[in-house]
């Protein structure tokens, strides 16, 4: 049985696809506020917290992808939404594609921001365990302070750095060190991505260095039917570090969703 997911659901039923939103790793749902106050003025809007962040329940040991997966959909389940966009962030990115891996039929369209679909290497694998280990020892304070100036560029405003800070710190350890196990053991989704058959919106921020412009070139170039967009000015969270510019993008994007949906 699945954890039952604290979320977000704002906006009203209309015409136009409902949008999901997954937060990546360590945040939670308030990451996406400048797009759940944005589009829940024309559409319904649900953005949950992940197992093991947020207010969400704690899942102690290690949460693979597909049990991410597998949450939102019987919450969409509960939610009774049947066909949606979907927008993930970095490791939301990554839960994205295993939606789509999963229950790809109820998927209208796919955002995938500042993430990367390649399987860990040995090396990664050794150094995401690790640090779950060192998160559990020490708790998240101190990996957000070594952190923050790589999640958001350093030139961001300090109201953001405060808002991803304030996420990070508050994320249980063991939820975060439990996803952590998970994804050093994700799948290798390139072969996916070129058997997506919806609009998708790959957008990554111009100074990335976790999830750099290349990975999103690389992504763009895999997918059938997808747009690129770099947005200038920053870096791993463009969401928030440029909402405006991030909104406007995504607004074309499911508005042309909105096209293809009705058409």
């Amino acid at each position: 049985m699945a954890p039952f997911l604290t979320y977000e659901d704002k906006g009203a039923d209309t015409s136009l696809l409902p949008l999901v939103l997954i937060h990546g790793h360590p945040f939670d749902r308030t990451m996406w506020t400048p797009q759940t106050e944005a589009f829940s003025a024309s559409r319904r809007v649900i953005a949950p917290d992940l197992r093991g962040y947020g207010a969400s329940p704690v899942v102690p040991g290690v949460t693979p992808l597909s049990d991410f997966a597998r949450d939102i959909e019987a919450l969409l389940d509960e939610l009774k939404v049947r066909e949606f966009v979907l927008a993930g962030l970095s490791m939301g990115g990554q839960i994205a594609m295993e939606c789509y891996r999963l229950f790809g039929e109820r998927i209208r369209g796919l955002v995938l921001a500042d993430t990367f679909p390649a399987a860990e290497t040995a090396e990664g694998k050794v150094i995401r365990n690790e640090m779950a280990d060192r998160l559990l020892a020490e708790g998240m304070r101190g990996y957000a302070d070594e952190v923050l100036d790589k999640m958001v560029a350093p030139y961001a405003s300090p109201q953001v750095k405060a808002h991803v800070h304030r996420m990070m710190t508050a994320t249980p350890p063991e939820g975060a060190a439990a996803a952590l196990r998970g994804r050093a053991e994700r799948p290798d989704y390139r072969a996916l991505l070129t058997h997506v058959i919806v609009p998708t919106l790959v957008v990554v921020g111009a100074d990335d260095t976790y999830t750099p412009v290349a990975d999103a070139e690389a992504m763009h170039a895999a997918l059938p039917d997808s747009t690129l967009k770099v947005i200038e000015g920053a870096a791993h969270m463009p969401n928030l570090e440029r909402p405006a510019e991030f909104n406007e993008v995504l607004g074309q994007f499911l508005v042309s969703v909105d096209d293809c949906a009705t058409s």
